[in-house]
This record gives C-alpha cells, structure tokens and sequence, in this order.
C-alpha cells in the first residue's frame, strides 16, 4: 500500500463519518480514528524477526484554515459567493514552478478548468494543481512556500 492509498483512505473515512475504521493486510495495519474535529492515524508494518513492532501514530492538527473559518462569520458571508480552490494532497505551496520563472496566476486573472494555478511539493514530487473552476481569482489564501493541509482553501474563485 503506496502513500496515495493510505491519503485516499483518510479522506474516504472523514467524509463517511466513521469514528474508527481498521485495515489489516499481510504486511500493513491502518488504524483511522476520527472525532472531536481530529483525525488519528496508526500505521503497523510488519516488523522484522525478532523485533518487536512499534505503531506509529500521526494526529492530524487541525489545519490554520480550520481555524480561520471559526473566527469570523462575517467574512463568510462576504466570501461565501466564491468558490474555494483546494489543496488536494499535504505538502508545500509554490505560486512558481521554478525561482526565476512567473508565478501561475495572479490575482484578476480568468481561469478555467484546466488552468494551472500552482504547485504542491510532497515528498519531492512536485505535483500540478489545476484550477477546476472557471472564473477570476479574488484572493490567494496561502503564502509562496508555506505548507498545505489536505483540502486546505488556497485560492478564492468568482464564478461570476
């Protein structure tokens, strides 16, 4: 089971609702807690002989785009005609796809479904992330370089 599995398996139980789901293979357990805002995961790999196994435990904080929404509900009402573009994955946040080259898009810029509007760095793959709504960039929620949660808001789109 790759990275992508086991992300693709986080995101499937916080959407059911589930409060604790366990998965065991041959070589690989997966425990996923959820509740209180929190999510949990423990992750057991077949250890070798002799060695006993250690799980792993990586609690998800929540993410500074968590708390920014519980701050001020007027903003939401002023927002809340935007659409969200959203990292897909964790990593790092780069408006560039390189230091010397332009970044992907500005604000007041139109953009469509296809259109790149940034990069996400994880694990030293630098992955594309398209825009999937068209329309024009209001505002970028999140700095050059700075880490990304998983469905953290990162541009606000007019659709208008």
């Amino acid at each position: 089971m790759d990275l992508k599995d086991i992300q693709n398996l986080i995101k499937f139980v916080s959407k059911s609702g589930a409060s604790e789901v366990k998965l065991e293979m041959e070589d690989v357990k997966i425990t996923i807690k959820t509740g209180s805002g929190k999510t949990e995961t423990t992750i057991v790999q077949q250890a070798p002989m002799g060695i006993p196994q250690m799980p792993v435990s990586a609690p998800v904080a929540s993410s500074p785009a968590e708390s920014a929404k519980s701050e001020d509900d007027s903003s939401k009402d002023a927002s809340s005609k935007y659409i969200e573009i959203t990292s897909p994955i964790i990593g790092t946040f780069y408006r560039k796809p390189s230091p010397d080259k332009p970044v992907f898009i500005e604000v007041g810029d139109t953009v469509n479904e296809d259109t790149i509007v940034c990069i996400v760095e994880a694990m030293k793959l630098f992955n594309e992330i398209e825009s999937e709504v068209s329309g024009k960039i209001v505002k970028v929620l999140v700095e050059d370089g700075t880490p990304v949660e998983f469905g953290q808001p990162l541009f606000l789109v007019d659709p208008s």
